[in-house]
């Protein structure tokens, strides 16, 4: 008996207490959209037979023991209580996407309640430009990270062409840089020199930024950030892989430096639509990385093995702070300078101790102080910079569930201090860019737009820049959702 009560009350990782305290109570809101209508998808008993016994956070609530220690303890799911259907107000329009902005703007600003376990299920059965019927999984960032609810959704759908197979990943492996051989033969001893002095200058540039340092207010950072819960209106834009992968080779970078360039090229042009003196403004992003050390999805059986150290479920990552390039220090008519500054900066973090120490940071804290005292410091973190961008690989073919076939899928992070959060979702060949921006703070259409042509620059700087072997080349396919 003894063994199975400690079953039920198993101990709250430090960084799930970070991320659901008074400081910071952060959701991950995935939007799952379908090519058919919803109506009559059994969404309670495929809950009940795949998502719950998934893992057993899914059926456990946070609490405080006698002791102030906060454990998982394992309680009874009344499914009725997570699923919600939601009655929209008649449209004039056959599609709804006006109410489905609202809903979602709703959705981001409301805590779930702590007396049952931290997630629902929103099912959306009215038609929008994206779908004709749409899925909201709303888990509290507690529960596991962006790789694990990718995990999660992997194991409860299947492959459209082969349901028996298991879906396969994009490779990310990064050429050979033709424009860095000289990293090749730098001397190994001037490598740990250069490391170590990496990660002094990253991890005290990381205390700063937490504690003093704030970017300034511009039109993509108000003056609102102290509010945990903004209202937001998400956009997105869709490419294809193919066309980023081209830039990826040319470049000798990875897919996500590419991404991180064009997203931090929209937003300088954005804030130079919006007031030309914004140049002058040092602007930073918070780029999380994953820090497993693997490639690819383990299986939910793994992921949730005590013993498996490389995969495993939960909240594994780190913030990079990356300065967003300035226009007047680069030079417009070549934006590749936006990819590869970014990959210059990411990169160097990385490879330095900078995230580990403020890992180590945060446990001596929580240690001398509580775990408060490390959740505000994560929160002057996130509130200091002005934006936060994160990338998930999904699969290659097709998902369905139940023979519903999905369309797209996207996700958005919030109750972050940011006015702007951003995040990278692949799918089928595609990459969907999500902003969530503060509404009533963004001109989204503007903003929309500048996102539009800073990739429209960049593939004609890198069609330019390539000897092109036809002599006309696409621009990128793309589709803004608004």
């Amino acid at each position: 008996m003894e063994g199975f009560e400690e079953e039920l009350e198993e101990p709250v990782s430090p960084t799930a207490q970070y991320l659901n305290s008074s400081s910071l109570c952060v959701y991950i809101l995935s939007v799952i959209a379908f090519e058919v209508p919803i109506d009559d998808i059994p969404a309670l008993s495929l809950l009940q037979e795949k998502f719950i016994p998934m893992n057993t956070r899914f059926s456990s609530i946070m609490i405080e023991d006698k002791n102030g220690e906060k454990k998982w303890k394992k309680v009874e799911v009344k499914l009725e209580e997570h699923v919600k259907t939601p009655i929209f107000p008649s449209s004039k329009s056959s599609l709804y996407d006006e109410h489905f902005d609202e809903y979602m703007s709703k959705l981001a600003m409301e805590r779930l309640p702590e007396d049952r376990p931290l997630w629902e299920v929103h099912l959306i059965k009215y038609p929008t430009k994206n779908a004709a019927g749409s899925a909201i999984l709303k888990l509290h960032h507690a529960l596991g990270d962006g790789y694990s609810l990718m995990g999660a959704l992997l194991s409860c759908f299947v492959r459209v062409d082969n349901p028996s197979l298991p879906f396969t990943l994009p490779s990310t492996q990064t050429p050979k840089s033709i424009f860095n051989t000289k990293d090749v033969f730098k001397n190994y001893i001037f490598s740990i020199f250069s490391n170590v002095f990496n990660t002094i200058s990253d991890f005290g540039w990381s205390v700063l930024k937490s504690s003093l340092v704030k970017d300034d207010f511009t039109p993509i950072k108000s003056n609102a950030n102290d509010t945990k819960f903004l209202q937001i209106t998400v956009s997105s834009i869709s490419i294809t892989m193919d066309h980023i992968k081209e830039i990826k080779s040319r470049l000798g970078v990875s897919i996500n430096d590419v991404l991180v360039g064009i997203i931090f090229l929209g937003i300088r042009l954005y804030m130079q639509e919006m007031n030309k003196d914004s140049s002058k403004y040092k602007s930073t992003a918070l780029v999380l990385m994953n820090t497993r050390s693997i490639k690819g999805y383990k299986s939910i059986k793994e992921m949730v093995d005590k013993n498996n150290k490389n995969g495993p479920w939960g909240n594994q990552f780190a913030f990079l702070h990356t300065p967003i390039p300035e226009l007047n220090d680069t030079n417009i008519e070549n934006p590749l300078d936006f990819i590869l500054e970014a990959h210059e900066e990411i990169n160097r973090k990385k490879n330095s101790l900078g995230a580990p120490l403020t890992g180590l940071l945060l446990n001596v804290m929580k240690k001398l102080r509580g775990p408060e005292a490390s959740a505000r410091y994560i929160y002057n973190t996130i509130g200091n910079s002005s934006l936060t961008i994160s990338n998930l690989v999904g699969p290659m073919e097709q998902m369905t569930v139940a023979n519903y076939r999905v369309k797209s899928i996207y996700h958005i992070v919030t109750g972050v201090p940011n006015s702007i959060a951003v995040s990278i979702v692949s799918y089928m060949g595609m990459l969907r860019i999500t902003f969530a921006l503060e509404k009533d703070f963004f001109d989204k259409e503007k903003f929309m737009s500048c996102m539009e042509k800073s990739l429209q620059l960049i593939e004609y700087s890198s069609k330019r820049d390539i000897s092109i072997k036809s002599k006309h080349f696409s621009m990128p396919t793309m589709t803004t959702r608004i």
